[in-house]
């Protein structure tokens, strides 16, 4: 009986503890002034984005902080759009087996040398991009520019290295096979974008890949690895000035002539509305892709139509909250069982790009699911309001400053704004940005994005319930009177 007896009295004590403890209102008022506050000076402190270019055209790029750590890459603006049907996958391969040794410094001397240093080093390559990047200590910037140097000027692309990645490539195509959302995706681009490069898949196809040889690697390298498609990133604790003198020492010697003069021109990607389905019953569930064509990186109705996806929002199964869902689709799809997850888009290339959703649902649910989606897509055209727009902004606010988590982050930031915009655009002028937009603003731009226009669709899975074409088509317009 004693035990019970302690614990009524703590819990008692406890209690008036709290109630003794409650802070004034006044100074509840000043903590969240001084939290506004604190993400205002966020925005204004964050460290100058310090650029240099080098003789060769190659731009040196930097944030400087008080981190003890750095990120330091290199961003090339060449992928899979830069490749046609024979060496689609290219650059995806000479990325495998960049951290495979270089001719200075072979597989195991290259391992061991980023393994001695502690470091991390990685990279990837999109359509329109390739980026290797190394985290290590800030006192190695250096040594990491050097080795950067190195898998850029200098990648082995040995015989023996092209016939092992590519096994390794081959059978990460079969996983990526079993990744049906990863498939849907790729069959979009495939549908939306069909017989322009943009259509053709990161990775390339078995029968591409089967067939790169070594000679073909090294034309795409020779071809596309020139100085003034690349920006040398970096962030964290390291100082500008030595990091354009490492970029000096190691990174001159990049060529910056292309051969007989034939500069790379990216042709227009056309869109086209259309759709491909992929029927497997013996699938348990569908995942279903819509698009329509969206702006460019530069196309300021970007920051719009990214506030038009945040009022549209994203759900999984997994999320808690139940009915109690800040989006609208996202409490229909809890109150009917729609889907198991939906998610929006909007991935930008240089001069197109694709809006849209992409959402999984059992087999008996896709043609509710559907109608939901673009009933929804109608309501931002037609009939969207302030008080969703404020709360779509203040999530990309939450967004836009998680960019400031990490060296990582910001250095690839840094990286990809050179290649896509040609400056570093300011958090502050992207919050700026964010401020101007209004419920009217989000109606117009989706008029005119979404409203009337032809889509493209991926289907893949049991997907026998999904209507035909022409009854999706007339789901993008409403009749109004």
């Amino acid at each position: 009986m004693a035990a019970p007896s302690v614990l009524r009295s703590g819990g008692a004590a406890a209690r008036a503890l709290l109630r003794c403890a409650r802070p004034p209102a006044a100074l509840l008022t000043l903590t969240r002034s001084r939290g506004a506050a604190t993400y205002a000076q966020t925005l204004q402190n964050v460290p100058e984005t310090q650029v240099t270019t080098l003789e060769n055209g190659l731009r040196v790029a930097s944030e400087e902080s008080n981190q003890p750590t750095c990120t330091v890459g290199v961003w090339i603006g060449v992928g899979s759009r830069y490749e046609n049907e024979k060496n689609n996958g290219a650059g995806f391969f000479v990325e495998h087996l960049a951290f495979k040794g270089t001719k200075n410094r072979p597989g195991a001397a290259f391992e061991k040398e980023v393994e001695s240093m502690g470091a991390h080093l990685n990279g990837y390559t999109s359509r329109e991009q390739t980026a290797y990047y190394i985290k290590a200590l800030s006192k190695d910037m250096p040594k990491a520019v050097e080795l950067l140097a190195d898998i850029v000027q200098n990648c082995a692309l040995e015989d023996s290295q092209v016939e092992k990645e590519r096994g390794v490539i081959l059978q990460e195509l079969k996983e990526i096979d079993s990744n049906l959302e990863a498939v849907a995706l790729d069959y979009l681009h495939a549908t939306a974008f069909q017989h322009t490069p943009l259509a053709r898949t990161v990775e390339g196809t078995t029968d591409s890949i089967k067939h790169l040889t070594r000679a073909d690697l090294t034309s795409y390298v020779d071809h596309h690895f020139k100085a003034p498609r690349m920006v040398l990133a970096a962030a964290g604790g390291i100082s500008h000035k030595e990091l354009v003198d490492a970029a000096k020492q190691h990174f001159s010697g990049v060529p910056f002539k292309y051969k007989d003069d034939s500069v790379p021109v990216l042709s227009r990607c056309r869109f086209t509305g259309s759709e491909i389905r992929a029927r497997d019953d013996g699938l348990p569930v569908a995942h279903i892709a819509l698009a329509v064509e969206g702006p460019g990186w530069a196309d300021p109705d970007n920051v719009v139509l990214n506030v038009a996806n945040a009022i549209m929002g994203r759900y999984d199964r997994t999320f808690g909250g139940g009915k109690n869902q800040s989006s609208r689709l996202a409490t229909l799809a809890v109150e009917h069982n729609l889907c198991h997850s939906f998610q929006t888009f909007n991935t930008s290339y240089s001069d197109t790009g694709l809006f849209g959703f992409h959402f999984v649902s059992d087999p008996l649910s896709i043609d509710d699911m559907m109608f939901c989606a673009q009933r929804e897509w109608m309501r931002l055209c037609t009939s969207t309001t302030e008080s969703e727009v404020e709360r779509a902004k203040n999530y990309l606010r939450n967004a836009m400053v998680a960019q400031l988590d990490g060296t990582t982050p910001v250095c690839e930031n840094i990286g990809s704004h050179l290649l896509n915009y040609g400056r570093r655009i300011p958090l502050e002028e992207w919050d700026a940005r964010i401020a101007a937009v209004d419920a009217r603003m989000v109606r117009d731009v989706c008029s005119k994005y979404i409203y009337d226009k032809c889509p493209a669709i991926a289907a893949v899975g049991p997907i026998e319930q999904l209507l035909d074409y022409n009854r999706i088509r007339s789901g993008m317009y409403w009749v109004r009177f």
